[in-house]
């Protein structure tokens, strides 16, 4: 049995705790917000997600971040944007516990994936990205899923496998953190751009072209920042990309539809009420991709439609427009 805290009360943090408790492990579960955390004392569940399972047994719900010092694992579940103002409060993490990363995005300050803003902290510790095509509400519902620890280090990577492995929930390890972490974190973009196609109603043509050129475009990144290629043809590439564009549970598709049906940023966020990574990754893969002059047109027009207010129609013109290639390139 092994202790595990986990920031955050999300629905991945809740997805991924059930796992655990149903495999025994202790789970120290922290947040900010008193009103979900007495919910979750009093029912297992958070007030303000609608999840099937129920977190009882083992459990403790806390605001003292403290609590989490000693853990074995500690499994990181908060948005990345703000992953580091909440680490500047951990003051205190023993050297041996293995930190999971299950956030999505790119540090918009820094341009930092998730394991360069744990170092930042935690330089000693074993850092584990766990990722891939997994929606929250389908493994709370204990539905076949798959997905991939990834570490340098192939005993972290591999007590990670073994800590959520079971019947429904398959887990392959791979070493390629970079490429992990920036596949995760991209195809959000790219969920985005599918959606707002999907509200527009341009139709299912337009949106296999737009999954097909934007893993093209991840996959330019993600080589210049050294990620390995196999990693882009597997789960936490072309599965989660699909898994993302297509599923009524994601968050970056329902935002891309609500936009691309005439409602503003500012809106659509409201309307879904939950973190939506790819609004904030698509400002630093925008500047990643001009600071090491890689071609991603379909990130540019996203980053000119969120950011610019250019409008939608006239930059699928441009991109349709584009100068005439090959489809096959060498990286």
């Amino acid at each position: 049995m092994a202790k595990v805290g986990v920031l955050g009360t999300g629905t991945w943090a809740m997805a991924l705790s059930s796992v655990l408790l149903n495999k025994s492990n202790e789970v120290i579960m922290w947040g900010r917000d008193e009103n979900q955390l007495k919910g979750l004392r009093k029912t297992g569940k958070n007030p303000k997600y609608n999840l099937s399972c129920t977190l009882k047994g083992n459990i403790k719900f806390t605001n003292c971040i403290n609590d989490l010092e000693n853990v074995d694992f500690l499994i990181i579940a908060i948005s990345t944007q703000y992953i580091r103002t909440v680490l500047e409060q951990l003051k205190k993490l023993n050297e041996n516990t293995i930190i999971i990363n299950v956030s999505k995005g790119i540090e918009i300050e820094t341009f930092k994936l998730v394991n360069e803003i744990v170092s930042d902290f935690y330089p000693k510790n074993e850092f584990v990205v766990l990722s891939g095509p997994s929606h929250a509400e389908e493994v709370a519902d204990k539905l076949p899923t798959t997905i991939v620890s990834a570490s340098l280090n192939k005993n972290a990577r591999e007590r990670v496998q073994n800590l959520f492995f079971c019947d429904y929930l398959r887990v392959y390890t791979n070493e390629d953190v970079i490429g992990v972490e920036l596949t995760g974190a991209l195809k959000n973009i790219i969920a985005i751009a599918a959606g707002i196609s999907d509200g527009m109603g341009y139709g299912d043509n337009a949106k296999a072209a737009l999954m097909t050129r934007g893993l093209l475009e991840i996959k330019r990144l993600g080589m210049k920042l050294g990620a390995k290629e196999m990693t882009f043809e597997g789960l936490t590439g072309v599965g989660d990309l699909i898994v993302t564009c297509t599923s009524k549970h994601s968050r970056n598709r329902r935002c891309g539809i609500l936009i691309g049906e005439g409602f503003s940023i500012s809106d659509a966020k409201t309307k879904i009420g939950m973190a939506v990574e790819g609004l904030s990754t698509v400002k630093a893969a925008y500047k990643l991709g001009l600071k090491h002059n890689i071609y991603m047109p379909i990130i540019e027009a996203m980053y000119k439609i969120l950011y610019e207010n250019i409008d939608i129609n006239k930059l699928v013109v441009e991109l349709m427009n584009n100068v005439p290639k090959s489809e096959v390139e060498k990286m």
